[in-house]
């Protein structure tokens, strides 16, 4: 009866061990999230089950195409592509990607373009200075974003820049449905 009684223990210690390193992970290093409509497609479904990392940005800055969920509010988290880093002017006309005036191809929009009438556009024309705030240049600690779907996506255009502080952490995998089982990169 007492070996059975210490099996007991040391498997409710192992399982209570077990649950405070998930607790541990799931806070500060890695967050379930599900992709909540169309704005990134055809980089993420609707549905889309994935993993944010979410202590990358306390080692380093965002990196330009990283795919990033923030806060949009306190009830909404919106998952987005950075375009626009601190300190640089962005532009869009003729669907073509201007940073500091110079053309920055975007290959993720490659095929989704292709694909698109030639009068279409994917993303409509904006200079940094039309968006809610009027920069001239992107101030410290704030990036500009938009969703891989331009023609339907609630992004920096719309809800102007997103401060780092908001930020919950960098897009890592899609794991669910197994079918579109992807690391997400650049």
């Amino acid at each position: 009866m007492k070996k059975l009684k210490g099996e007991w223990l040391d498997l409710l210690k192992t399982l209570l061990i077990v649950l405070g390193v998930f607790l541990i992970i799931r806070t500060f290093l890695f967050l379930p999230i599900v992709v909540d409509g169309p704005s990134m497609k055809p980089t993420l479904h609707n549905g889309d089950q994935m993993v944010v990392n979410r202590f990358i940005y306390d080692i380093h800055e965002p990196d330009r195409f990283d795919v990033v969920v923030f806060h949009a509010s306190e009830k909404k988290d919106f998952i987005k592509r950075v375009i626009g880093l601190p300190g640089e002017h962005i532009t869009v006309k003729d669907d073509q990607l201007y940073v500091d005036g110079d053309e920055v191809e975007e290959p993720f929009l490659q095929e989704r373009k292709e694909h698109m009438p030639s009068y279409q556009t994917l993303t409509n024309d904006f200079d940094l200075e039309q968006l809610p705030g009027g920069y001239e240049t992107i101030p410290d600690n704030h990036v500009l974003v938009l969703g891989d779907n331009r023609n339907n996506s609630t992004d920096s255009r719309i809800l102007g820049l997103v401060s780092m502080d908001k930020i919950i952490g960098k897009a890592s995998l899609v794991y669910w449905p197994l079918d579109r089982f992807q690391l997400i990169h650049d």
